[in-house]
């Protein structure tokens, strides 16, 4: 099971190498999920792409979010030169970008983002089936159904264990993005999670907001049990120190050593074990969305009653009752409580006197901890991972002395280097070389990048080996063996046509309405007023657990196992699979009981008229109170009403399997601009209800195309950063 790390930059990228993360996951400036993270140009990605595979780490490229067409052709020259650098494997969401990516750089490894939301395993299967190598499973997925998926598929899987977690699906979050425009699919998202909220039920907090996840020893020892193939930790974000950290620590605990963590020490908004067991009540902290560090006690006056230990230059913030920040501050001196001296540290279970208490103040939490970031920054000076060799060293009487030297590369290919000795071996005068101290200096690899697994000498009887001549040799082969690792990894391209799918004005169409319904009174009014295409609202993800409860009969299919497995062959693909440009319109109008796909409604007008002409119907929401989150955990209850500090308010609607969805209040309406959309190419514009009354409803479908319907564009103006 191999540790997949982050890295938001260069400092980042060597603290994960060095702490020993097997795989390395990393962005292109602008591109990718973290777009806001310091990422990596062209020529920091290829410097990191050389010093990782001299140590035999393999790296990742993040372009796991959603493509506009003018997007991924103009990626190619990067990834190209990446590719051709040695990249080992990218990270990918969108289906189109991945048949472009394929089809004209076929031998490199493909990943399945979590973006994918790939959450069973006909999902997994059919993602090998065209070309995947692994795919990163869910947050939300216990440990039943991640073992479930490991016994029904033999795709690589990889499992988050540490990490910040969202408290929707990744991949069908589109609050921030329908706020603001700034949309999670595009690496943008400005977290809207972490905002503040009141309820219609009296509730205020940070509602949405969940703890950060964890693993311990007993999770991943299941999961090595069961064949994950690599576990992953999120934090681009992050400094290096949580890196180091959290590489160091889960290195442990694979290699079964139950050590005690320190990550909460350096990042610490609470942690929980996530969606890992079923029970999951310990998931949300609606207190405080940031790092508050480890409570360390209550105040009274300036009193603090140590629930931690603490000394000199630890850093505290001060919090209200009601989790306000109050301020924060850098521990400078240590009074106790009827104690004349000052003190460097003080013990749980002490008083010490906070003198700069501001006026207000009752926790207290210790957010930077001096003890463990010193420990953390001596190892980063002094660790560095290496690369393990074999040497051979032959020395006959007569003959020049040969040193060889193998390693085998991230693709599993060995490679050599081979030094020969300038001057004829000759005959001691006195005592001979003996193997033990040829193995001993020749083992002796210093600051290089290499240490030596095993050693082999083959030498005459009594020769004379000057010391200087194996030093020089070694220095030589393994200088050698280094530039060949490196070159190992190269791939020439080569003059070839680039795979692209040429963008043709469509045609203009006359616009099918089609209408989603929630309930039967609402299929009933629609029916009666003329509406022949009706789809029945499902569910976004099909877990494994649930695919019993999936409607195969219904066309509008909301997942991927419903579009795979349906059993209709004129299946809308519903636009919460966040199909944006004419490579993923492409990819879906490939699968043969495919007819219409819905366009997700994250683009503007402008960028959905430019996807072109496809073999596939195009639709577009035309009215819909939008979904912004699909929720694993029941948080609110149906009905209720949380509204933000902007005065936006969202409603909270119960599915059939207990999930929280979240709906903007105020819809989505241009049916009044239904010959636009035809004008622009569009098939089928489609109007989702969801608590709409027969009344509203009647006059929504008695006023299209015309200025009755309010005009409430959204991203259709504006579009997605």
């Amino acid at each position: 099971m191999k540790i997949v790390a982050p890295a938001g930059n260069m400092e980042r990228f060597y603290s994960a190498v060095n702490a020993g993360a097997d795989e390395i996951y990393m962005g292109l400036k602008g591109f990718g999920a973290r777009r806001n993270a310091e990422n990596f140009t062209l020529e920091e990605f290829k410097q990191a792409l050389d010093y990782a595979h001299e140590r035999g780490t393999r790296i990742f490229l993040t372009l796991n979010t959603l493509m506009k067409n003018v997007e991924i052709e103009f990626l190619y020259q990067n990834f190209k030169a990446l590719y051709e650098h040695g990249l080992d494997a990218v990270i990918v969401q969108d289906l189109g970008y991945f048949r472009f990516l394929k089809e004209n750089f076929p031998d490199i490894d493909y990943h399945g983002s979590t973006q994918m939301t790939a959450a069973n395993h006909v999902e997994a299967n059919y993602l090998k089936s065209i070309g995947f190598k692994r795919v990163v499973l869910p947050r939300e997925m216990s440990f039943e159904e991640i073992k479930k998926i490991r016994e029904n598929t033999d795709i690589e899987l990889e499992i988050f264990v540490s990490g910040a977690l969202c408290i929707c699906y990744s991949g069908n979050c589109y609050m921030s993005s329908f706020i603001g425009g700034r949309s999670g699919n595009r690496g943008m998202c400005a977290q809207p999670c972490r905002k503040f909220y009141t309820s219609s039920e009296g509730e205020k907090g940070y509602l949405l907001s969940p703890k950060d996840q964890l693993m311990s020893f007993d999770e991943i020892q299941e999961l090595k049990e069961i064949g994950i193939n690599s576990i992953k930790i999120e934090g681009r974000m992050k400094e290096k120190t949580y890196v180091h950290e959290a590489v160091t620590y889960f290195k442990n605990l694979m290699d079964g050593v139950n050590v005690k963590e320190r990550v909460s020490s350096i990042f610490n908004r609470g942690y929980s074990k996530g969606y890992f067991y079923e029970n999951r009540e310990n998931v949300m902290n609606k207190n405080y969305p940031a790092n508050m560090g480890k409570p360390i006690g209550i105040i009274s006056g300036k009193e603090l009653l140590l629930e931690e230990d603490v000394m000199l230059s630890d850093g505290i913030i001060y919090l209200s009752k009601d989790y306000e920040t109050l301020g924060g501050d850098y521990i400078n001196r240590i009074e106790k409580k009827n104690k004349k001296e000052k003190f460097k540290t003080a013990q749980k279970g002490e008083k010490i006197i906070l003198i700069n208490a501001p006026k207000g103040a009752k926790y207290v939490f210790k957010n930077y901890d001096k003890n463990v970031n010193d420990d953390i920054e001596s190892k980063l000076k002094n660790s560095g991972k290496k690369k393990e060799i074999s040497l051979e060293f032959i020395g006959k009487e007569g003959e020049c002395p040969i040193l060889k030297a193998c390693a085998v590369n991230n693709r599993g290919e060995k490679i050599s280097a081979e030094i020969k000795g300038e001057n004829l071996i000759e005959k001691a005068a006195k005592r001979g070389a003996e193997k033990e101290n040829i193995i001993e200096k020749l083992s002796e690899t210093g600051e290089t990048v290499f240490k030596v697994k095993d050693c082999n000498v083959y030498i005459d009887n009594n020769i004379f080996l000057p010391l200087s001549v194996l030093k020089q040799m070694r220095r030589d082969v393994l200088e050698d063996l280094r530039k060949k690792l490196v070159e190992s990894h190269r791939r020439i391209l080569g003059e070839r046509e680039i795979y692209r799918i040429p963008v043709e004005k469509d045609k203009p169409k006359n616009c099918e309405i089609s209408v989603m319904v929630t309930n039967e009174i609402q299929e009933k009014t629609v029916r009666e007023l003329g509406i022949k295409k009706i789809y029945r609202r499902g569910f976004d993800v099909a877990r494994e657990n649930n695919l019993d409860r999936i409607d195969l009969n219904e066309k509008l299919a909301t997942n991927l196992y419903q579009v795979l497995e349906n059993k209709n062959n004129d299946v809308t693909v519903g636009w919460n699979l966040n199909v944006g440009n004419i490579y993923s319109l492409n990819e879906y109008g490939k699968i043969p009981n495919v007819e219409t796909v819905i366009i997700t409604p994250e683009l503007n007008f402008e960028q959905i008229e430019n996807i072109g002409k496809v073999p596939v119907r195009k639709a577009l929401l035309g009215y819909s109170k939008l979904k912004g989150m699909y929720v694993e955990l029941p948080i609110f209850k149906d009905g209720e009403v949380i509204t933000n500090e902007q005065g936006d308010n969202f409603v909270v609607r119960k599915n059939e399997l207990g999930n929280d969805e979240i709906y903007f209040e105020k819809p989505l309406n241009v049916l009044s601009q239904v010959k636009r959309l035809g004008k622009i190419g569009i098939d089928e514009v489609v109007i989702e209800l969801l608590d709409e009354t027969p009344e509203e409803i009647k006059f929504i479908l008695e006023n299209i195309d015309k200025k009755e319907n309010s005009y409430s564009p959204y991203n259709y103006e504006r579009g997605v950063f």
